[in-house]
Parts: structure tokens; C-alpha cells; sequence
């Protein structure tokens, strides 16, 4: 079999470099070891949002009384059915994955792809079968798996990964996740809602550390009313299994503290896929686990590509899925731009939820910027009133000289679906001025953009 353009791996790089390549006329094909639709589809961002709507559910029940409403009798979470469902979701995901291939004319090709020299795939199946597979171009998207350190090696049992996380059989009455990025802060919050004792350690000083500092203490905040135990500064050592529960030595800056728990949750990070697809033998060049590529994700041999969690940047779906298009878009001979990376936004969907994009405030200042800053609370907004979820704030910051919208950082109740439009008007050069005489619907959560991109010009009105 021979393709114009072969992509291996149909995580959320592939398959949309996949579906994008097939709009644009070229015969596509795609090899995927595992799920169609990756991690991302299958153990990823779509069946962890299950996972946390259920929390979500479970904590609005618990709380009617605060809006009227009462429920009488006990209120538990029935794990097994809120995992059933989260599997249900992401099985329908993957199958409208799946219909998308077949209404693009898109081969799919099950088994292990290794990548050869001339523009080869070898594809291997569980039965031991080989095939060689060519392309005249390849794309290689086969994306990342969860980290795991020397001093918590995983048995699946007490001590787990995210994909044991997804699926236990039962509630744990403690647990101890270590590392507060998305998907530990993620899984802290889902666990903490449920009534499992929540224990979350983190190396640096902030939770999210990647966010703006104001953001990430307002969220440590939240964890911590929620009953939450946050340990920062402070890094797992070791973890003794020996007995019935997991005995795990913290150390902090006032010294050593033992903590027990049922299980320990490892969410340290990701590591990528490169080992064993044939990276070496077809010569393609990495650097610090990575593939190098360039501008429009070619690699330093001819007609091999590569996109994702594997390139550079920030290991996001939503980049993976851009990349891809860029990538095919070229080959295409299409007049395209590179991905603008400073303008990739991030989101968190704990509770509250953070999203944000561009420079945090000290980022900007330590680039030299002289900057204008703005803060609304939704204390402040109608809408989160009424809603019932007030805690947090949307932040801006814009270049005081020439107006340039740097940033913005937000924590709330469903900030993720307001970010894109600060994207968009990042993207299209939008002064503070143009939002501040955008009319914005009230009362709407999205309101509080308006109002903080007024605050850093003096001209808020509720505040």
C-alpha cells in the first residue's frame, strides 16, 4: 500500500492531520497501535471532563439546600456507574472518530508502526504479522504516556497512573497525588469531591505552577476549604507498600513528615513516545527526548514530520491538532503561518476552573515590559452570584506603551469557555478599548473580561 501522506498515531494530532490532509485530496492513511483518537479520546482530556461533571453533579446535590432545593436521604457517588459512564463517552468519542475516517476515505491501519528509511512504515500486529507500508509523506504523532520516577514505581494496585485513577473499582478513603499540573490538580479535585481524603504534594512553591501567581494561590485557596490538604515545597521520597496502606515520607522545608494513605496517585508529568518507531535508524534527529523539527514540523529528513506531544511546545490537544493542520496545510502548498505559540491558551477544569493565555504578570515584567494590570472579582458579578460560585477573578495585563493585550488569567466557575476570546482578540491585534466598547450580555460570567480590561484603563464601572 502506498499513500500520499501516512500519519502513525491517531491521538488528537494525527487523526485531525488526518481528516485535514483527506479535505485537501490526498490518499490518507493512518496506523494506531491502541483506541482510534489516542489518549486524549480514550484516557484523556474527554473521559477525565466525564469524570469531573460527575463530581460536579455529585457536589451540587450535596449543596441543594443552598439553592432551594431538598433532597431527602443519603447522597453517595456510585463509582463503578460514574466510571461506566466516563468510558461510555469516551467509546462515543472514538467512534465518531471513527466515522469521520470513513466519510474522509481515510484507511486506518491497526498495529505497532515503526518508521524506515525511504519513507516507510513497518506496521506489526498482536498475531506477530509484519507489513510494510509507504508514503510519500509521514507524519509521526505518536504523543506521550504518564512519567514515572524511580521512587514511585508504579504496580497499578497502591501505587497508580491516571489511567488506574479513570478506573478503580472503589472509593479510596485516602490518597496522596503528587504533582499539582492539570492532571493532578485535575484528579485532586475529583477524588476531594467524592470524600476521599485528598493529600496534594507539589515540588515547586504554587499549585498550577505554570500560571500566573495570583491565580495559582486563589486556587490553593479553594483546595483548601474544600478540606483539602496541600503540601507545597515539598517532594515524595520514597513510598513504603509493604503493609496494608502506602507509607509516604514528604519531605518539607521544616523536615521530614510520614503520611498514610490507601494509594498514592503519581501525576508528575509526561514523557514522549519515541522509543522503539525508528527514530535512529531512519535518522531522524531528537534532542532532550523531543524531535526536532522546523517552522512547519519537518524533521532534517526529507518527508518525515512530526507533531505533538513529541515536537516542542506545550503538550496540549488543542496544540497537537493545530500543528497537524499547519503541517498538512504546507505540504499542501498552502500559504500558511506558523503556530503562534505565545498565543496557545491553557485550561484547568477543576473547581474553580482555570484558563489562561499569554504572559502571567511576572513574566512580563521581567521581559521589560511597563505594564498595565487588571483585576475583576467575580465577588462583583451578577451572574456568579446568582450561579452561587463567586470564588476567583478574570486578571489582564496590557502593555501600558504601545496597548499590546499580553495576558490573561482566570479562575471561576466555567472560565474555560470564555478564554477563546481573548484568543481571538490577541490574534487580531484588539486594543483594550475595542473590548471595553464590545458590548458583553448580562449578566454572563464573561462580563468580568469586560470589566477587568476596564479596571487597567480607570474605567471600571462595578468595582
Amino acid at each position: 500500500m502506498k499513500y500520499d501522506i501516512l500519519i502513525l498515531g491517531s491521538g488528537p494530532g494525527g487523526y485531525v492531520a488526518a481528516i485535514r490532509a483527506a479535505q485537501l485530496g490526498f490518499k490518507v492513511g493512518v496506523v494506531e497501535k491502541a483506541e482510534i483518537g489516542g489518549v486524549c479520546l480514550n484516557w484523556g482530556c474527554i473521559p477525565t471532563k466525564a469524570l469531573l461533571k460527575s463530581a460536579q453533579v455529585f457536589q451540587y446535590a450535596r449543596h441543594a439546600a443552598d439553592y432551594g432545593i431538598s433532597i431527602k436521604g443519603d447522597i453517595e457517588p456510585d463509582l463503578p456507574a460514574i466510571v461506566a459512564r466516563s468510558r461510555q463517552v469516551a467509546e462515543g468519542m472514538s467512534k465518531g472518530v471513527q466515522y469521520l475516517f470513513k466519510k474522509n476515505k481515510i484507511d486506518l491501519i491497526s498495529g505497532f508502526g515503526v518508521v524506515k528509511p525511504g519513507k516507510k512504515i513497518e506496521v506489526s500486529t498482536a498475531d506477530g504479522k509484519k507489513q510494510i507500508i509507504e508514503g510519500e509523506h509521514i507524519i509521526i504523532a505518536t504523543g506521550a504516556r504518564s512519567k514515572e520516577l524511580p521512587n514511585l514505581p508504579q504496580d497499578g494496585k497502591k501505587i497508580i497512573g491516571y489511567r488506574q485513577a479513570m478506573t478503580l473499582e472503589k472509593l479510596p478513603k485516602s490518597m496522596v497525588v503528587v504533582g499539582s499540573g492539570a492532571i493532578g490538580s485535575e484528579f485532586a479535585f475529583f477524588f476531594n469531591s467524592l470524600g476521599v481524603q485528598v493529600t496534594l504534594v507539589e515540588f515547586l512553591p504554587n499549585v498550577v505552577p505554570l500560571e500566573d501567581e495570583e491565580v495559582s494561590k486563589q486556587l490553593a485557596r479553594s483546595f483548601k476549604k474544600a478540606k483539602m490538604k496541600v503540601m507545597l515545597e515539598s517532594s515524595v521520597e520514597k513510598v513504603d507498600t509493604s503493609g496494608e496502606n502506602c507509607k509516604v515520607s514528604i519531605k518539607t522545608k521544616k523536615g521530614m513528615v510520614e503520611v498514610e494513605a490507601d494509594i498514592v496517585l503519581s501525576a508528575v508529568g509526561i514523557t514522549t513516545n519515541i522509543e522503539g518507531i525508528g527514530l535512529e535508524e531512519t535518522g531522524i534527529k531528537t534532542e532532550k527526548g523531543k524531535v526536532v523539527v522546523d517552522d512547519f514540523y519537518r524533521t532534517n529528513v526529507p518527508g518525515y514530520y512530526a507533531i505533538g506531544d513529541i515536537v516542542h511546545g506545550p503538550a496540549l490537544a488543542h496544540t497537537a491538532s493545530h500543528e497537524g493542520i499547519t503541517c498538512v496545510e504546507k505540504i499542501a502548498g498552502k500559504d500558511v503561518q506558523p503556530v503562534d505559540y505565545g498565543n496557545i491558551p491553557a485550561c484547568t477544569y477543576t473547581s474553580p476552573e482555570v484558563a489562561s493565555v499569554g504572559l502571567t504578570e511576572k513574566a512580563a515584567r521581567e521581559a521589560g515590559y511597563d505594564i498595565k494590570v487588571g483585576k475583576f472579582p467575580f465577588t462583583a458579578s451578577g451572574k456568579a452570584s446568582a450561579a452561587g460560585k463567586k470564588e476567583g477573578f478574570v486578571k489582564v495585563i496590557f502593555d501600558a506603551k504601545y496597548g499590546e493585550w499580553l495576558g490573561c488569567h482566570m479562575i471561576g466557575e466555567n472560565v474555560t469557555e470564555m478564554i477563546a476570546e481573548v484568543v481571538v482578540a490577541r490574534r487580531l491585534e484588539t486594543t483594550g478599548e475595542e473590548i471595553i466598547k464590545s458590548v458583553h450580555p448580562h449578566p454572563t460570567m464573561s462580563e468580568a473580561i469586560m470589566e477587568a480590561v476596564a479596571a487597567a484603563y480607570d474605567e471600571v464601572i462595578h468595582l
